[in-house]
């Protein structure tokens, strides 16, 4: 199977593009699994729900807001033009786009392992002197770590197929924002042009399945850890 440069350049933006919005993404994630699983205060339902709104709302809705914050007279894009920075039709403001749908999958599971992890532990190393930040880094994170794994596989692998917004907000110009959905898209509006639509929907097919089989072996080794 020989790949066009144009198939070629859509495989490296799109891996870029999840890579870039996995890695940033991440730690937010945790910070608002970490408020949502350990403290209670004032609209906890509001951030929740917002938090998973991406998840009902249409991405075509998401990628109009994107774009309506962040053109040059929008809130963020204002922000982001002071030190001459602009996100849109550029390929960080597809990563922006992936980071956002797929910030609801990445929280799940991090919720869901903060909630199951035994508190007793945390406060038996605090009381024996250990600092917050080594009560982090010593028992609360490796009590998470297979909900990490589990945010990193599942956003990367939603963060590599989103479509709906990244079309919206950053448009699809080849080598810059066209990741592998936008380049099938455009490949079947193109007669003939459907085998290089199969090649990318099957490369597109075994690079999410090579990341889920990774996840789960690595779940389980950190499973095997916390053993």
């Amino acid at each position: 199977m020989t790949l066009s440069p144009a198939e070629i350049e859509a495989i490296a933006v799109s891996l870029r593009v999840a890579g870039v919005a996995t890695l940033f993404g991440l730690p937010i994630a945790f910070g608002l699994a970490w408020l949502l699983a350990r403290r209670d205060f004032a609209g906890k339902a509001l951030l929740d729900a917002l938090v998973n709104l991406p998840l009902v709302m249409p991405p075509i809705v998401t990628g109009y807001l994107l774009l309506l914050a962040f053109a040059p007279q929008g809130p963020a894009g204002r922000v982001l033009a002071v030190v001459g920075v602009s996100v849109v039709f550029r390929w960080t403001g597809a990563a922006i786009a992936a980071g956002v749908m797929a910030l609801p999958l990445m929280v799940a599971p991090l919720r869901q392992a903060l909630d199951a992890a035994d508190l007793r532990l945390e406060a038996a190393a605090a009381s024996l002197g250990a600092s917050p930040a080594r009560v982090f880094t010593s028992i609360t994170l490796p009590l998470a770590l297979p909900g990490l794994i589990a945010a990193a596989v599942l956003g990367f692998a939603k963060a590599l197929g989103e479509f709906g917004a990244t079309a919206i907000f950053v448009s699809a110009i080849p080598g810059e924002t066209e990741t592998l959905p936008l380049a099938i898209n455009a490949f079947l509006q193109i007669p003939g042009q459907e085998p290089a639509a199969a090649r990318l929907a099957g490369l597109a097919i075994a690079i999410a399945f090579a990341a889920l089989l990774a996840g789960q072996y690595w779940q389980r080794r950190a499973l095997r850890y916390r053993q």
